[in-house]
């Protein structure tokens, strides 16, 4: 009986809390819009930083995967890899290392493919036979690499992962047995097996490939490898880095191999690579946004609660006991809460999908953000957490009300001072945490106006980049007669009407694999001194790159076509280079030592370009393409044309197969899009944060606005009385618009001590701006507080239009 009576008990004190909601419909929507909005990006935001961070990589102990590669003392060159001679008796001789396998130490690398009549590009990676077995994954569909198939005239077998399986086949099973032709190899590939999501090593790696199978015996000497192995027993990272600066020590010689150190990365370190600062950041976001949220509710629920005093008063003096009043308060907000929580869920699925859809496409574990079970039961525990705050406390402080008290002297006396403080210290909290927020956003935002307008000392605009495959049954060509080829190509492009210049190049520009580094010397250096000299990147182009990119010679003369092989090798240096190898003195003529040839005559100098990395200026040395000895033909062309990449496709392909038949147009790409590569986590930084800094930024005016429209409606007498003694409304105006600037001024001052500490984390997300950046603070502060005085307009202006004679008659 007890059971059933609490049921009709609960039953009914719901229905009426329905019945309050809805007879405020303006209130009950706007607390349900704002807990919506902080716990719908809360839950986003968890979504996001689980699949990266939180959920683990499908192997098997991934903290005990180590990756091992040699570091250069100075810290310039962090992935020094062991030729395959060296990798293969480092992995027989570790003791360090339970197992040990390879892979290509330049990781996942584009390659054209032929797949039916289609032409496109995957990222492959090439590893040995015992990778898979190494980190203990297993295949979702399929079967993994075998040790059987690592070994040249085996048949080639692929493994795909889990993302190009979705985005290339459907997902459908049927792959397993599907041939594609890798066009370089000029050799057909079975897949064998696809690999479950969020195993994304080698980075962007699409396709798995054994190494030995696809490289003879002969050309291994040329290729460089990096080691991943499972720690032995009782062995640490630290002791497997020793391990491998010792062997470095032992079995390298030459003198600028000295000064490297082994370097090592657990497993999952590597594949969230450095998305990690901007997770945290959003997360830290995200919890100060649903802190103002709660704060927020909080604030709207006490200020509905005040002005329900004397309606807890009568109920009191009814007989109602304190319980259930409270039971009756918790009900109606919690409804509010549930409401709000229910509401979240549908905006986190849509801020999820937004940003998929908005995120770098080199973002790890990309594909396995999507809303999950765990997800719903965070969001469910979000919202439990936010009935609490939202619903409890105010409950309590408006069910302690005398009853008689309220009674004799009104609702206007009733809890005002202790409300009154709490309400100013609740929006000073707001307000800080909104400057904290803004200020983040401001620093990212700024930082990516300086990256999109960074000086590259080129001209990007009006460039295309087009990448080349030999076609089917063409057969190999040698460099030299690549070079010629391209050089005919080139020749023949230009004469397209529209076509300023064009360029074989070997490195794409922004690509982080095929690019080249070296460590060049110059006369009279001892070994020791070279050995301390700076890497630098290495280009290798033809005689018209510097016209087509439009880099200007700031010194000597650019590449010419008497650059050829057999006369005197010649290069061209960027300026850091000239500086620092002949400071205060003319490099033309100076020498450079640099490969097995000759001393190469210094010809010109260049600016330092961001050709390959977008934040940094970089030095650069230039080799001509026909004295190189770069082992392998270019495959790019950089063209400079006055019509769009769409409008050149067609002749570009008529011109290809005209004047080069032996070779196929893979792609086109407009060099804007490969600089949207760089800028694309940048890009999602700045959006994400300025959404959750327009969010605070709303969420503090709100709890503004409520504050100070009720501290006009507590002091409504005291108002009417200054008016009545002759106080103008401008004044009455000026004492509400005081009082929330007053607020914001001290919210956002200490907003602004929190930001200058906490702005210092997200330091590794910032481009040439300073984590105390005085004009973005203040500009945070200055938004603040003129969004304070617009929030204080309204209730300024209703307090100045008060008719003081209604007012005293009605009180």
């Amino acid at each position: 009986m007890q059971w059933r009576e609490r049921i009709d008990h609960a039953r009914t004190e719901l229905q009426v809390a329905v019945r309050r909601v809805a007879r405020t419909p303006a209130f009950s929507i706007a607390a349900i819009l704002i807990i919506a909005l902080g716990v719908g990006l809360a839950t986003a935001v968890f979504t996001v930083a689980d699949a990266i961070l939180i959920r683990r990589l499908p192997v098997v102990d991934q903290d005990r995967i180590v990756v091992l590669q040699g570091e250069t003392l100075d810290h310039q060159t962090d992935n020094v890899p062991l030729d395959a001679e060296h990798a293969r008796d480092y992995v027989r001789s570790t003791a360090t290392l339970g197992r040990a396998a390879l892979f290509l130490y330049n990781g996942a690398v584009p390659v054209a493919i032929r797949d039916g009549e289609r032409i496109s590009r995957l990222q492959e990676a090439l590893v040995s036979g015992d990778y898979f077995d190494v980190l203990g994954a297993r295949p979702l569909i399929g079967r993994a690499l075998r040790e059987e198939d690592d070994r040249f005239g085996a048949p080639r077998v692929a493994v795909i992962s889990h993302r190009a399986w979705q985005e290339r086949y459907g997902g459908s099973p049927g792959v397993i047995g599907h041939r594609i032709q890798i066009v370089e190899y000029g050799a057909t590939y079975s897949i064998v097996g696809v690999m479950p999501a969020g195993l994304d090593f080698p980075r962007g790696t699409d396709a798995w490939l054994a190494v030995h199978a696809a490289i003879p015996d002969n050309a291994m000497k040329f290729l460089d490898f990096d080691i991943i192995g499972r720690l032995a027993a009782r062995a640490t990272p630290e002791a497997a880095r020793q391990e491998m600066t010792a062997y470095f020590s032992r079995h390298y010689h030459a003198t600028w191999m000295q000064h490297v150190q082994g370097n090592v990365h657990v497993l999952p370190t590597l594949v969230i690579g450095d998305t990690r600062p901007a997770v945290l950041a959003f997360a830290a976001a995200a919890t100060l946004l649903l802190l103002i949220t709660c704060i927020n509710v909080a604030n709207l629920l006490l200020v509905r609660g005040l002005g329900r005093v004397r309606e807890v008063a009568v109920r009191t003096a009814l007989g109602a006991s304190r319980g259930r009043i409270v039971r009756q308060l918790v009900a109606e907000h919690g409804m509010l809460a549930v409401a709000g929580g229910a509401l979240g869920v549908l905006l986190a699925i849509g801020a999820v999908r937004l940003f998929v859809a908005v995120a770098p496409p080199a973002l790890p574990r990309l594909d396995e953000i999507h809303i999950a079970p765990s997800t719903l039961g965070a969001a469910c525990g979000i919202t439990a957490l936010a009935t609490i705050l939202f619903a409890l406390a105010p409950a309590l402080l408006t069910s302690r009300v005398d009853a008689l008290v309220a009674l004799r002297s009104g609702a206007r006396h009733s809890a005002a001072g202790s409300s009154r403080s709490l309400g100013d210290a609740l929006v000073t909290g707001q307000v800080a945490l909104a400057v904290v927020v803004l200020a983040a956003a401001g620093l990212i935002g700024r930082s990516l106006v300086k990256l999109q307008t960074v000086d590259l000392a080129f001209h990007p605009s009006r460039l295309t980049v087009t990448e080349l495959v030999n076609r089917p049954g063409a057969g190999e060509l040698s460099s030299v007669q690549a070079t010629a080829l391209l050089q005919r190509l080139a020749t023949a492009i230009e004469a397209i009407p529209g076509v300023e210049a064009a360029s074989s190049v070997v490195s794409v520009p922004y690509a982080t694999m095929r690019s080249w580094e070296g460590r060049p010397s110059i006369e009279g250096q001892s070994e020791a001194e070279a050995a301390r000299n700076p890497m630098v990147d290495i280009e290798v182009v033809s005689p018209s790159f510097f016209t087509t990119l439009g880099l200007p010679i700031t010194r000597g003369r650019a590449f010419t076509d008497a650059d050829r092989e057999g006369t005197t090798p010649v290069t061209i240096v960027s300026e850091s280079i000239a500086r620092r190898f002949w400071p205060g003195v003319d490099p033309i003529g100076k020498h450079v030592i640099g490969g097995a040839k000759a001393p190469l005559t210094v010809v010109g100098v260049v600016p330092d370009t961001r050709y390959r990395d977008l934040r940094t200026a970089r030095p650069t040395i230039y080799y001509p393409l026909r004295q190189s000895e770069f082992p392998f033909p270019p495959t790019t062309l950089l063209i400079r044309a006055h019509r769009s990449p769409a409008d050149l496709v067609a002749e570009l392909r008529r011109t290809v197969d005209d004047a080069a038949p032996e070779i196929a147009l893979s792609s086109v790409t407009p060099f804007d899009q490969l600089l949207a590569t760089p800028l694309a986590q940048p890009r999602m930084n700045a959006l994400l944060l300025g959404v959750f800094a327009g969010a605070a930024l709303f969420l503090a005016a709100v709890g503004l606005f409520s504050v100070l429209a009720t501290r006009v409606r507590q002091r409504r007498h005291e108002l009417s009385i200054r008016m009545a003694l002759g106080a103008t409304s401008t004044d009455v105006a000026r004492i509400v618009v005081r009082r929330g600037a007053l607020l914001a001024t001290i919210g956002a001052a200490a907003g602004l001590a929190v930001a200058l500490v906490v702005n210092r984390f997200i330091q590794a997300l910032l481009f040439e701006v300073s984590p105390t950046d005085v004009a973005t603070l203040g500009g945070a502060c200055a938004v603040l507080v003129a969004v304070a005085l617009a929030a204080a307009y309204v209730p300024a202006r209703r307090a100045s239009q008060l008719d003081p004679m209604t007012a005293l008659r009605a009180d």
